[in-house]
């Protein structure tokens, strides 16, 4: 990857546009919010064609990208685009009109669920999972068994940022991961 484009953009002035907010949205937590990375049109721009190079150079040729809400919809929906590949959108439960298939997973306290169409891909398709933040990976796992209910392949998992100390790879390591950013 290019360390910095003609403009002067690079990976770490994308870094410096990620702010930490602490004590949201619990105590303790340290968010990582990219709202002023997003509201820069040429880092915006960067980060997707990144992720759009990880992709190409890794030989990573999906038929659809699916993203979970909300953030994962921003990066998601871009990289589409730049591939030219579909969008799939998967959310929380009753966001969706249509017939659903749904999994639930454990969180640490509690459960949660995701959503898909059933009609969102068809079996034997390549998948690739686009997402903003790899945290504990839970999510992200939750999102791979749906794909793969539904008979499709994950090829790989696309992140902007991985906060590497909450070891979220454990949860996902069977397929390729690429993250463009680790804390």
């Amino acid at each position: 990857m290019p360390a910095k484009t003609k403009s002067g953009i690079s990976l770490e002035s994308c870094l410096g546009l990620i702010r930490d907010i602490p004590d949201f949205p619990k105590p303790g937590v340290v968010f990582k919010d990219i709202t002023p990375l997003l509201k820069s049109g040429p880092h915006f721009r960067f980060v997707v064609e990144q992720m759009a190079r990880i992709c190409e150079e890794n030989h990573v040729r999906p038929h659809v990208l699916a993203c979970p809400e909300a953030r994962g919809f921003i990066f998601g929906s871009a990289l589409a685009y730049r591939l030219g590949v579909g969008f799939i959108p998967i959310r929380k439960p009753k966001k969706l009109p249509y017939l659903t298939s749904r999994i639930e997973y454990a969180l640490e306290y509690g459960t949660d669920s995701v959503e898909m169409h059933v009609d969102a891909i068809e079996p034997g398709q390549d998948v690739v999972l686009i997402d903003d933040l790899l945290a504990t990976g839970g999510t992200t796992r939750a999102c791979a068994e749906l794909v793969e209910s539904l008979g499709a392949r994950v090829q790989a998992c696309v992140f902007l940022i991985e906060l590497a100390f909450l070891q979220g790879r454990k949860k996902i390591e069977r397929y390729p991961i690429f993250s463009l950013i680790h804390f």
